[in-house]
């Protein structure tokens, strides 16, 4: 029986609020997975997939990149890894008729549950200029707009290729080298907007843009701090994890400006006892000690910390890690001068955090034997986030805590396989070292120019620039900054290219031509002229390992992303009337195509760590790349030692009578994929629009609790933006401090409004004013009648 899409977008008027959760998973993350599994898949397909995520001859789920242990669980996935599958592997289909039946402007009109909940793209689909409707065209039409669009540009540095984060490790190798033979370095990936932040302060402070432990640290860590993060939602299996590590003995804090049930209690649902929930005795308390953080205040934070084990190491000589700082680590002085110079009030003042809160876990620091510090979003989409995770890595230094059991750097991966592309080369900076070994085995010439990021990429659209864009997945107009902006940036192209599962808005917002490419995903069996293939992904803690599909594609006329890269590249550069050839790389981009250990065989010559790739990934689980700093205490930074830093501590200011707004996830939504219309864990049920803010802060502006305002930010550019008509929810944030979902919220994010260094939007420090719905038109009306006629 087919699968029904909703025929409607979500009402808002139907939201309903309540009290926010203090448990998460448990049962109803079950019946929640299973209901949202049998409504997309059926029973028995359900069972058929699920069944095979994340195991050892399976799929790698597509959703977030926490690592699996050695030994696997029959039900090897979280509620939303099931629904990120279930919406991948949904029965629901967009043919080439739904495009007839539905124009561009009806497509606009509906929203992004009800696009993403329609089904897989089943056919290539092009735009024509000036057309209203999609029409259906083979392989080879498109590959022809495509290769025409890249052969009448100026200069190869008019197109930008992005990659979203499900796209394999040997898809994105291949769409690298196929875009640095074009020309450019214009690889923007959606990493840019999310953890570009931790692998700056890293790679410049350890050698190394990846954390530095393994899940076994994780598992029986003494210590971890969670920093700007929430696993219950964003990695719900690493609360199994946390879960482990309290059972042996570890301590957790978690800081963060929302309470997150997550971090609360965690009912594991892989044992009886999880599943009948608190009441009957079950589950676990995860934090020990809970910081309700102001935004932008972890930097002061981490001063803070590194200032108390300053002073208990003056006091007593016994907290810092000497040895390991003397043989290790440069630049100890100018750090502790700045912990000296850093006052309690500032620090106190600037986090929102007591002094004595703080020096709590600063004792559980100076007590543990190991300290392993998490994070994510909320600590990287700031202006300040570079220093912020330089202060967290200085903190962790003073006492040896890295390259030892249960201790380092965890920045959480928000996207299975994110960081595996970055080590294929996704990225628009990449060393020389990488283009040296590139130039060598493909006998080219490869760009060394730094090409854009998503934030430059963005510019140079807007300001007719790039002409051509390409996207290996994702939803790009929904996923970066200032929405407005951005659409406008894509309408001024000449040809959009979006190579997709599912209908997003980004085929929507199109240049002046369009070419959707339906592309398998990692549940379909992928069948070459080689027979059957599989693909391979990083995880968050650097292991590699193969990832098979098995369901029949919903349609013959589906391809992989290898395939759609190996044949647009051929037509690129194998054919005499291409202006690419003469700098080609050379690669029998067919055979590539027929036989993915081709590809793997390129990588091992080029990929530092990929050596014997094809045999490592028969492993069960794989293998794991080499790390420095976890594996041999080696740092390869430019001093070729892991470095203090000395940075200024930096925090947002917020005028009177604004909030500082971040922009967060729901619980039944994964990036910007919506799979529902609830949040449960914070209480809201039926719809998306809401802003969530302190009680007083409401009544200081006049509100209460049910209000629909307008949420408007403000920015140095004086440009205002708005996000209108949502429902003010009193809620349990610092005040000061307001939280929305996006993408809704995008737009009120300015594109130059940027984290020094990384360029990552500052989505976490959106300065807002909340305006009453209706009394700014009601304003105008009574400044209109005031006017006099004539």
């Amino acid at each position: 029986m087919a699968s029904k899409a909703p025929k409607n977008d979500i009402d808002e008027s139907r939201i309903t609020t309540g009290k926010p959760k203090t448990k998460a998973v448990g049962l109803p993350a079950v019946l929640n997975s299973l209901k949202i599994s049998i409504d997309q898949m059926g029973p028995l397909r359900s069972a058929q997939t699920l069944l095979a995520v994340n195991q050892v001859k399976g799929f790698d789920c597509m959703g977030c990149a926490w690592p699996e242990g050695d030994k696997r669980h029959t039900a090897e996935f979280c509620e939303n890894g099931a629904k990120a599958v279930a919406e991948e592997a949904t029965r629901r289909t967009v043919p080439p008729e739904f495009f007839a039946e539905h124009s561009i402007s009806d497509l606009m009109s509906h929203d992004e549950y009800w696009l993403g909940q329609q089904g897989r793209l089943t056919h290539p689909m092009l735009l024509d200029a000036g057309a209203t409707h999609y029409r259906p065209v083979g392989w080879d039409e498109a590959y022809s707009v495509i290769v025409e669009e890249l052969a009448a540009l100026d200069s190869p540095d008019e197109a930008v290729f992005y990659t979203s984060g499900r796209t394999s490790n040997e898809a994105a190798f291949l769409y690298q080298l196929m875009v640095r033979g074009i020309g450019t370095n214009n690889l923007p990936d959606c990493s840019n907007m999310c953890h570009e932040s931790s692998g700056s302060a890293l790679v410049e402070t350890l050698g190394i843009g990846k954390g530095t432990v393994s899940l076994h640290d994780v598992d029986t860590a003494p210590l971890i701090i969670v920093a700007g993060q929430n696993p219950g939602t964003n990695h719900p299996r690493m609360l199994t994890s946390l879960e482990k590590a309290k059972k042996n003995g570890g301590a957790i804090v978690a800081i963060n400006p929302l309470p997150e049930a997550g971090l609360l209690r965690f009912e594991n649902p892989q044992n009886p006892m999880g599943l009948l929930g608190t009441r009957f005795g079950g589950g676990t308390s995860l934090a020990d000690d809970f910081l309700q953080i102001r935004l932008g205040g972890d930097q002061a934070l981490f001063r803070g910390l590194g200032k108390h084990l300053l002073e208990q190491e003056e006091a007593t000589g016994t907290v810092f890690d000497h040895a390991f700082i003397a043989k290790h680590t440069l630049g100890l002085e100018d750090y502790l001068e700045s912990l000296r110079s850093t006052s309690w009030d500032e620090i106190i003042e600037a986090s929102g955090i007591s002094k004595a809160e703080i020096t709590k876990v600063g004792d559980r620091m100076i007590a543990s034997p190991g300290t392993i510090v998490c994070w994510a979003m909320g600590l990287t989409q700031h202006k300040h986030s570079v220093a912020t995770l330089r202060d967290v890595v200085n903190v962790l230094l003073l006492q040896g805590n890295v390259g030892k059991p249960g201790a380092g750097v965890c920045p959480v991966r928000g996207h299975s396989n994110v960081q595996g592309d970055r080590t294929m080369g996704i990225f628009e900076r990449m060393p020389a070292a990488f283009h040296d070994a590139l130039d060598q085995r493909f006998r080219f010439s490869s760009p060394r120019r730094h090409g854009f990021d998503t934030v430059g990429a963005i510019r140079s659209m807007r300001d007719g620039g790039a002409k051509v864009f390409m996207a290996m997945g994702g939803n790009f107009v929904r996923a970066t900054p200032d929405s407005n902006v951005t659409d406008q940036a894509l309408r001024n192209t000449r040809l959009t290219v979006q190579v997709s599962t599912k209908l997003n808005r980004s085929h929507l917002i199109t240049g002046r031509r369009a070419v959707i490419l339906p592309a398998l995903g990692r549940t379909d069996r992928d069948t070459q002229a080689g027979g059957d293939q599989r693909v391979t992904v990083e995880d968050s803690m650097s292991a590699v390992h193969a990832s098979t599909g098995r369901l029949k594609p919903a349609s013959t006329e589906m391809r992989s992303e290898i395939e759609i890269v190996c044949q647009l590249a051929d037509r690129l550069f194998a054919r005499t009337d291409s202006p690419y050839t003469e700098n080609a790389p050379q690669l029998d981009w067919i055979a590539a195509q027929a036989d993915y250990r081709v590809i793997r065989e390129h990588i091992s010559a080029v990929v530092p760590g990929f050596d014997d790739f094809e045999a490592k990934i028969d492993r069960p689980g794989g293998f794991v790349l080499p790390n420095g700093p976890r594996d041999s205490r080696t740092f390869t930074t430019t001093t070729g030692k892991a470095n203090f830093t000395a940075n200024e501590l930096q925090y947002p200011k917020v005028p009177e009578g604004r909030l500082l707004l971040q922009t967060l996830r729901s619980h039944d939504q994964y990036n910007t994929t919506i799979y529902g219309k609830d949040d449960r864990y914070r209480g809201i049920h039926g719809g998306r629009r809401v802003v969530l803010v302190h009680a007083d802060d409401l009544a200081d502006a006049g509100l209460a609790d049910g209000d629909s305002v307008h949420l408007v930010s403000e920015w140095a550019d004086g440009v205002e933006r708005r996000a209108e008509n949502f429902r003010a929810v009193a809620y349990p944030t610092p005040r000061g401090c307001a939280a929305a979902y996006y993408p809704e919220t995008n737009v009120l994010v300015p594109l130059d409004s940027t984290a020094d260094i990384s360029g990552t939007p500052t989505s976490k420090s959106v300065i807002l004013r909340l305006e009453k719905a209706g009394e700014k038109a009601a304003d105008e009306a009574a400044e209109e009648a005031l006017v006099p006629a004539g």
